[in-house]
């Protein structure tokens, strides 16, 4: 099974090159989608080995993500793992999705920072528990990690997915994408690590609201 890494990336010059150092070992590539830094996020990539494109503009996480998979659909992968850029989640977990997409016979494999002893902020864990909600609530799938970033995209989900929601709210689109197009999900727990750095790169709180009403909006006019 060829594997690509798909690494959506905004700002991240600081991190991105370690990232893409603990990645590579479990991948056939790393492709960063450099989503309209400011900063030397595309060059540090690319000193790493990685293949990057570059957006313009700053176009969301959930475009980015797009982005990198049809450039792995392309590059004729079978597989894609989806990694956040800012190095809270674990690449020493990659195998375990494996092992879990090719045993459980999945489409898409989850990671669940929630089903381990992990020290995650009580906001983080409300902002999740929201997510699971809402994301319930449009697409009648529950996960304990709806909108978890670390994810494991078998050649079914590879081939089917497409998404429209630019943002952040594109987590929920893609269980929604799971539920239309019958692929089997599955979740297990991984680790992650929470800084003061990696928690100033996510969402506000009003952001979190926004994405839930976009997302509850979006499910009842398809």
């Amino acid at each position: 099974m060829r594997l690509a890494a798909v690494i959506p990336a905004f700002n991240e010059g600081s991190r991105i090159g370690s990232v893409i150092q603990a990645v590579a070992p479990y991948v056939h590539a790393v492709i960063v989608v450099d989503d309209g830094s400011h900063d030397e996020t595309a060059s540090v990539a690319a000193s790493h080995g990685a293949t990057v494109l570059t957006h313009r503009e700053n176009c969301g996480a959930g475009a980015a993500t797009m982005t990198g998979l049809d450039a792995a659909r392309r590059m004729e992968f079978d597989a894609v793992i989806t990694i956040d850029a800012d190095g809270q989640h674990n690449p020493a977990d990659i195998p375990r999705l494996i092992e879990s997409l090719q045993t459980e016979k999945s489409d898409l494999v989850i990671a669940n920072r929630f089903g381990q002893k992990n020290s995650i902020p009580t906001i983080r864990r409300l902002f999740n528990a929201i997510g699971n909600v809402v994301t319930f609530a449009a697409t009648g799938m529950y996960l304990s990690d709806s909108q978890c970033g670390f994810k494991l995209f078998g050649p079914k989900a590879l081939q089917e997915v497409d998404l429209k929601m630019s943002g952040f709210e594109f987590c929920t689109e893609i269980i929604r994408e799971a539920v239309q197009n019958k692929w089997k999900v599955t979740s297990i727990p991984t680790k992650v690590v929470y800084s003061d750095y990696t928690l100033a790169k996510g969402q506000s709180f009003a952001g979190g609201v926004q994405t839930a009403l976009k997302i509850l909006l979006r499910s009842f006019l398809r």
